[in-house]
């Protein structure tokens, strides 16, 4: 039994529909974040990273260009997209927002 069930083709659809700026790329789904400055961008990383340890699920994290962050999240026991990915994906959206980066 996997570590969380993979989610359907539907399941994935309509959870992303649901999630502002998250797109799906194979078994993962990915989110590019601008943020205000590199700051702002290390302290969203950092606020994930509280989000990531808490959930016991972690993203993969790149920065690039000093405040472009991007997020790809998949389940890796799984070898799918589950629920995990998507909470952990809305969580991101709240955290984002809070520091008011786009």
């Amino acid at each position: 039994m996997p570590y969380a069930d993979p989610l359907t083709d539907e399941e994935i659809d309509r959870a992303l529909a649901g999630l502002g700026g998250w797109t799906r790329e194979a078994d993962s789904i990915r989110r590019t974040i601008t943020c205000a400055d590199f700051r702002g961008a290390i302290a969203l990383v950092d606020a994930v990273a509280d989000a990531a340890e808490a959930a016991n699920h972690h993203p993969d994290i790149e920065v690039r260009r000093y405040r472009r962050v991007t997020f790809t999240l998949s389940t890796h026991a799984a070898n799918a997209i589950t629920a995990r990915d998507i909470e952990l994906a809305a969580e991101i959206d709240r955290l984002a927002a809070r520091i008011g980066a786009a």
